[in-house]
């Protein structure tokens, strides 16, 4: 499995850390970047409460 962020399509809310601080950070432009693809459970859980449908895990 694979975890990506969409990157035209991130809002930069942050719902995807507070979720999943192990997974995914908030990048340099203010937008959610993968650091980890250890934890598919957590990220389908980010994914499913991305506000823009940004997260795929796949």
């Amino acid at each position: 499995m694979s975890i990506s962020v969409n990157k035209d399509a991130c809002i930069g809310c942050g719902a995807c850390v507070a979720t999943c601080p192990d997974v995914f950070k908030l990048g340099d432009d203010g937008k959610s970047e993968v650091v980890s693809q250890n934890d598919t459970e957590c990220a389908k859980k980010a994914a499913e409460g991305c506000p823009v449908q940004a997260i795929t895990v796949a």
